[in-house]
């Protein structure tokens, strides 16, 4: 395309030769997700320098069979952003559960099932081990499931220590 023509848009895509050549060996791997493959050639596709095409979005949308929307974004995010913000996940820290037991509440659990078991009873069970983790204010609130992970976790099960 000898003369292009540029519609006047708010975030336009103009890459440095490095960075053109980063998305081009991006894809060459092609071991990243397809979101992010589909982001760079969303890119390369939208670079009006002189190197690169300068398609529309319609025209990148039809071509990578992706929505208008997306390639919008992904301009947005490039002019806002930054070029490696466009090829990095974000972690979102609201994506996982917090854990209930660190390393402190983690080492009180394993020092109270090493205990002499309550009175009446043989050893720990793992209902005996919640209730008590409660009571003794080392979580606010713990189910059975989660002491049981968090002693196999850490190899501290009754059948570990009577193995070994």
């Amino acid at each position: 395309m000898a003369g292009k023509v540029v519609a006047v848009k708010k975030y336009v895509v103009r890459l440095s030769a490095a960075e053109r050549k980063q998305l081009n060996d991006f894809l060459r791997t092609g071991k990243r997700s397809a979101p992010m493959l589909t982001k760079a050639r969303i890119l390369l596709k939208a670079d009006v320098s002189k190197a690169g095409d300068g398609w529309s979005d319609s025209r990148i949308a039809e071509a990578l069979d992706t929505s208008i929307a997306n390639v919008c974004r992904t301009r947005q995010q490039l002019v806002e952003e930054g070029f490696e913000a466009v090829l990095t996940r974000k972690y979102n820290p609201n994506s996982a559960r917090p854990r209930i037991f660190d390393g402190v509440a983690e080492a009180k659990l394993i020092a109270l099932s090493c205990s002499p078991a309550p009175a009446g009873f043989a050893s720990w069970s793992l209902r005996l081990l919640e209730e008590k983790v409660v009571e003794l204010n080392i979580v606010a609130k713990a189910s059975d499931n989660t002491i049981g992970r968090t002693l196999k976790k850490t190899l501290s099960s009754r059948i570990s220590r009577s193995n070994g």
